[in-house]
Parts: structure tokens; sequence; C-alpha cells
């Protein structure tokens, strides 16, 4: 008998539902992780028990979905969930049934289940249950609908997004009547909420295999869901610069950077302001003027329609918004650009600007990504030194120039930006008596000799 090491909190659930007359499983996904070798983030249990039965047996419970039979257990101050073996009714909405009913067969409630590995149970007395040969999916490293591929989908057509997340995540094929299924029935993925898309996303692009998206294009649900990026995949760049088309060199950027959620949706979205900027010269070459603040328009587009939340959007559009603006390598540039872009995202920026270059040209990158590193340290040594590189790190104030005489109100801010000019020209300048003597000179020049 094939067997799974189950940790101790959990096998004093299934040894008490068992003890009580009743069957019980861990499932799912956790069994599929065992069987992989990986360790898994939750433990799902399944039993023939209804859920006031559950609820009867274990003395901290709360519902989670009552109404489809789950509930969720407390021990040790850890959560598992329990749900009665069911079946579902039909789906009116290709998202959720419209009624369950329960069962007391393990068999009936896996075959409801998506994929064959993810239709495995296992019982630590009685071992497997894998009707469906998920196992042996597993073995091939292949995503296999249970049953027929078309009806899983029509029941719940977010499924698709699933089988290509899972992709993604295991480096698994998808089996091709699984996969040809997806192409019939991509249209459905418009009855999705944007907020499970988002997720789903959200879990391919943080996966060891982002580039995986892409079979999101070649099942035609790309379309759908992120229209503005299928754009980008038949969008050529000709450009010694570059040597993948905007799609492409987008996924390669995606996969250059580490696995940090606003990273890797800048990374994606970077640039798919492109096919609506290109130009072509008598020479052939491509150009895409402007296409940083084109980008960053549909970028906000899409991330306000997958109801991202404000703080993420705002990092993701920044980092958007000046990844192509040039930084040179010098103390003097460094300072102006972090003035303009600022201290927050300086360094996200230059991950960026560096997976950017890293998903060009390799033969014109060594030099580039040599700029970053420079860049890099001067910044380093900005920060250490505490240099002035902000009207805060000023010597002078607010109230100070109003002490002076500068009339409260915007022309404050003039002068402090007019200050923090020359002290980025001239680090040595940045103290209370200069300043104070720049800043009345310059105001009286300025105002008072109108």
């Amino acid at each position: 008998m094939e067997s799974i090491k189950v940790p101790k909190d959990v096998m004093y659930i299934l040894d008490t539902l068992n003890q009580n007359g009743y069957e019980a499983y861990v499932v799912g996904g956790c069994v599929r992780d065992c069987l992989l070798g990986k360790r898994p983030n939750d433990w799902d249990i399944a039993t023939s028990a209804m859920p006031q039965q559950v609820k009867a047996l274990f003395p901290r419970t709360y519902d989670t979905g009552i109404k489809h039979g789950t509930v969720t257990v407390i021990i040790n101050a850890k959560s598992f969930e329990i749900t009665t073996y069911r079946l579902d009714g039909k789906y009116q909405d290709h998202r959720r049934p419209s009624e369950i009913q329960f069962t007391q067969n393990i068999v009936k409630d896996l075959k409801r289940r998506d994929f064959t590995m993810n239709a495995i149970a296992y019982h630590p007395y009685k071992g497997l249950a894998d009707p469906f040969d998920g196992r042996k999916d597993i073995k091939a490293k292949l995503i296999k609908c249970v049953g027929l591929a078309g009806e899983r989908f029509r029941e719940d057509a977010l499924r698709m997004l699933r089988a290509v997340r899972f992709s993604s995540q295991l480096n698994f094929a998808i089996e091709q009547n699984t996969l040809q299924a997806i192409c019939e029935n991509g249209k459905l993925i418009t009855k999705v909420s944007q907020e499970r898309i988002r997720e789903e996303l959200n879990k391919v692009l943080l996966s060891e295999y982002p580039e995986k998206l892409l079979r999101m294009h070649e099942t035609k649900i790309l379309a759908y869901i992120l229209p503005e990026f299928e754009r980008c995949l038949h969008t050529p760049q000709n450009h010694p610069y570059h040597a993948y088309d905007v799609g492409n060199h987008s996924i390669a950027a995606v996969r250059n950077i580490e696995k940090e959620l606003v990273l890797r949706w800048t990374m994606l979205l970077h640039d798919i302001g492109k096919p609506v900027c290109r130009t072509t010269d008598e020479q052939g070459i491509d150009h895409f003027y402007g296409h940083g603040q084109q980008s960053t328009i549909l970028a906000k587009k899409v991330l306000t329609r997958l109801r991202f939340d404000k703080k993420t959007t705002e990092n993701i559009l920044g980092l958007i918004k000046w990844h192509d603006r040039p930084i040179h390598p010098t103390p003097r540039a460094v300072k102006k650009a972090v003035r303009v872009i600022g201290e927050g995202i300086f360094y996200d920026l230059l991950k960026v600007k560096e997976a950017d270059i890293k998903a060009q040209n390799p033969a014109l990158k060594e030099k580039r990504l040599e700029d970053i590193k420079v860049i890099r340290d001067i910044f380093d040594d900005i920060q250490r030194s505490g240099q002035c590189i902000s009207i805060k790190d000023l010597a002078v104030n607010g109230k100070d120039l109003l002490a002076i005489g500068v009339r409260q109100g915007k022309e404050v801010g003039m002068v402090l930006e007019k200050l923090l000019d020359i002290v980025i020209e001239s680090p040595e300048k940045n103290n209370r008596e200069t300043l104070t003597a720049l800043a009345k000179a310059f105001y009286e020049r300025l105002y008072m000799g109108r």
C-alpha cells in the first residue's frame, strides 16, 4: 500500500471521523503534492459525515461553506477544511452548480473534480483511491480532465485558466484533448469574474515557468482576458537592440526578474503600448516613440479591469512610466534621475531595466548591463553617505524661507526646487548659511525685481 506522511493534526481529524463511524480521506492538491515529493501548504479532508455531524465531533468549528458541505475545524490554532462527499448538479453560469447533493461514495465525489491529478484521495489505513489514474498522469507530467474535458470546462470555465496555471507551476504538459477543449470553449472565460482571473494570472506570473502564459495565446483565451497583451505577440521589433517580437520579449523579461508580484506584472505590461506606437523608417527599422506613456495608459486600464488594489497599481504604473528613461552612469545624472523618479522605486526600476536589457539582443547587452551596475553602485553610495537628492535632504526648509521673507505658498516650493537644483550640481553648497543666502538672492531677483 502506497503511504503518505500525514501531519499529526490531520491524522487526529481523520481518526476522530473514522472512529466515530464515518469515512474520511485527505484529498485533492495535498495528495497530488505528496506524490510529487512536495510539502503541501494545505490539507483538505473529504468525509462521509454530514456537516452537522462534523461540527458535533470537534469543539472549535465555523461554517466556511456550509451550503456546499464545508466546515472549517480549528486544531492547535490551525485551520482545516472538511467537506462532505458531494455530487454537483447542473452548472447554469459556467462557474458553480445550481445545487449539490451529498453522497456516501468517495469515488462519486472524486468524479466531479477538474483534473485527474486532483481527483486522488488518501486514507491512512486503506491507501490511495485513484479511480481516474491520476498517479499515472502525474508520472507522465500531464494535466488531463476527469471525464470529458469539454463538459468540465462548460461546467466551470475557470478550470481552463487553472490548467494553464498548473502547467506553469508544475511544468506539466496539457493533454491534447484537454488542450483542444480549451480552444473550443475559450469564450466562456468571459463568464469568470475579473478577481478570479487576476488570481490565476498572479499564480502563473509568480511560478517557475511564467512563459506557460503563452498557452493562453495558443488556446485563444488570452484575447478574452488580456487583449492588450495579445496584440504584442503580433508586433515585430525590427531593431538592432531586439531579438523577439514585443510579446515574447516581455515574457522573457518576466523570466529575468525575481518572483515578486509588482515586478513581474511590470515586465509583462511594460511594452503593451508598443503596438499602437510602432513606426518603420526608410531603412526598415522599427521605432516606438512615446511607448512608455502609452504603455502606462494601457496598463492602468488592465489593472483597473482586473481589480488590483490602489497601491499595487500605483507601483506598477510608476515603474512602467520610467522604465525607458535614459540614466547616464554618473553621480550627477543618477541624482537627477532619483529626484524625478523617486527614491522609493529607484532600486526596483534598476531591476526592471536590467530584466528589460537581458530580454533584448544578447550581442548588445553587456555594456548596458555594466552601466546598470555602475548606476546601482552610485545610488548605493548616495544612500550610504546621505547625499542630498530631494527637498527633504536640504539644509533649509520652508520655515527658513518664510523667515527671510519668502511669501507662503507656491513661491516657497519654487525656491526649494531651485536650491535642490543647485545642491545636486554642487553638493558642497548644502549648508544652512549658503542656501539661505542663495535663496534670498534668487527670491529677490525673481520676485522683488519685477
